[in-house]
């Protein structure tokens, strides 16, 4: 029996329950086909190997937006040092055109890399890609500059974009994936949520790290060698988080999927792009409009804003990075209580809150921005951010649960990765030449407008998940306690007796 999880081992309970098709936080799940709900139907999680497996996913999180954050915090200055004989505005427009490139090959990464962890597993995946994502940042930091090798450097520097590109592409899908089947699923919102704060402090330890070589060197230092530092750091990094996955067993759900084939003596059914188009096409669709909000928002305020700040409104660079610290540290803050939130009253009102306020807010809140004042820039940027933690906290939990268990991987994988590659990655290179193209400064607040519209759309069309079984997976919960209470609760339904909640 693996210590990770235990089909617990207690005495089976009798009665009968019938399908619950609610979809509300707390609702007591369905029984198997055929019979009540056993105590033997229930997986327990092991609290040790929750964590590391939180903690190993959060990290590679970390480290993916650490890179990214890093390009687009030296966005100015990889221009430099890459695209010398461009313009000001083009030579920005380049350095940006090389970081939405590597996200055209994400669909491609995750058109390999998902139904690779839907056959073989979530661990194995997710380490080969934590390999080749750490490869492809260091390899960066070694690539010369356009002044010694000509024009041999910004094409290596793509070419290594796209190694990070291509392992991305694998990455979130399946870290979401194995955090979401390890959860217990009265608390797979908060546990989720950790995943998007290894994002904040990838973030933020990147933003902190260029604000202090900015400050430490001058301009000379930076483009000679300064520049490097970031991206090198990538190495040790991955070789954390390598051992980290390696230490990893593989989920309960995905084990569950490979113990249900084998006693048959078959092999599981091959998901391909064919059956996510038919058979979860609408799962797929509503994925897609919900990355779409989720990452055209986080791109615009975390990756774009500080660009935009010393681009546009001239603000210093330090200056502009630093309210960008103090935001993401904010949402540091806040990401988990929202996580848990979801988990008591819903993932549709989290998300329908956010949308709603970057429909109604993001053209105030860029207004105090563009004031100039420093309040009025700490206020703006603070609400949108804020505003961001409704997807930031949620959509952890909320993506994984469109999908069954077999395709889960594969389907997180293209629908996320196509979604970013469009509009996510997209987002600083399409609002900077809107600007440029029509003079209008207040583009980032209409672009987000236009995408909270469509995901507001989605999540009034996405059922309701905090509380319930993932689809195609037994119930998840905490304790051996936890599951007798849980058993009783669907007796007690059964019968029309009012048994006692689980506690939360």
């Amino acid at each position: 029996m693996s210590p990770a999880s235990s089909r617990a081992e207690l005495s089976n309970g009798g009665g009968s329950a019938p399908a619950d098709s609610t979809r509300t936080a707390g609702a007591v799940p369905p029984a198997p086909a055929g019979r009540s709900l056993a105590v033997g139907d229930v997986t327990v999680v092991e609290r040790g190997m929750l964590r590391r497996a939180v903690s190993a996913a959060a990290l590679g999180n970390a480290m993916e937006w650490f890179d990214f954050g890093v390009y687009s915090y030296l966005a100015v200055t990889l221009g430099k040092v890459f695209f010398p004989t461009a313009g000001g505005a083009t030579q920005l427009l380049a350095t940006f055109g090389t970081f939405a490139a590597a996200f055209l090959i994400r669909p491609l990464g995750g058109l390999v890399f998902g139904p690779l962890g839907d056959r073989i597993g979530r661990q194995k995946v997710l380490a080969a890609t934590m390999i080749m994502m750490a490869a492809g940042t260091f390899a960066i930091g070694l690539i010369p500059s356009y002044a010694t090798i000509g024009i041999w450097a910004p094409v290596l520097l793509l070419a290594a974009r796209m190694v990070q590109g291509f392992s991305t592409g694998g990455e979130y899908g399946g870290a979401t994936t194995f955090i979401a089947e390890y959860a217990p699923d009265r608390r797979r919102g908060f546990l989720g949520s950790w995943l998007e704060f290894g994002t904040l402090v990838g973030y933020v330890s990147g933003a902190a790290l260029v604000t202090l070589m900015t400050s430490a060197l001058d301009e000379s230092s930076l483009l000679s060698w300064g520049w490097r530092l970031p991206f090198l750091i990538a190495g040790p990094l991955g070789l954390i988080g390598l051992y980290l996955r390696m230490r990893l067993e593989e989920t309960p759900a995905f084990r569950k999927l490979q113990e249900q084939a084998e006693p048959a003596g078959r092999k599981r059914p091959k998901s391909g792009l064919r059956e996510l188009l038919t058979t979860h096409r609408r799962a797929l669709l509503l994925c897609m409009a919900l990355v779409l909000v989720y990452n055209v928002t986080d791109y615009m305020l975390l990756s774009y804003l500080p660009t935009y700040l010393t681009a546009e409104l001239a603000f210093d660079a330090t200056h502009g990075l630093l309210v960008i610290i103090a935001a993401m540290v904010l949402m540091m803050a806040v990401n988990g209580p929202v996580g848990h939130l979801s988990d008591r009253i819903g993932r549709r009102p989290v998300l329908m809150a956010g949308c709603l306020g970057f429909l109604l807010l993001s053209v105030p809140a860029l207004l105090l921005i563009r004031r100039g004042e420093q309040w009025g820039v700490l206020v703006g940027v603070g609400a949108l951010c804020l505003l961001l933690t409704a997807f930031t906290g949620t959509m952890p939990a909320s993506l994984p649960a469109l999908f069954p268990t077999p395709v889960r991987y594969g389907a997180m994988s293209v629908g996320f990765n196509i979604s970013v590659s469009l509009f996510g990655g997209t987002t600083p290179l399409v609002v900077t030449s809107l600007i440029n193209a029509t003079g209008d400064r207040m583009m980032p607040a209409y672009y987000m407008m236009a995408a909270a519209v469509i995901g507001a759309v989605a999540v009034w069309l996405m059922p309701e998940s905090a509380g319930r079984p993932l689809p195609g997976s037994p119930p998840a919960v905490a304790s051996p306690e936890e599951a007798r209470e849980l058993v009783a609760r669907t007796r007690g339904r059964a019968v029309g007796v009012r048994a006692p909640a689980v506690a939360r």
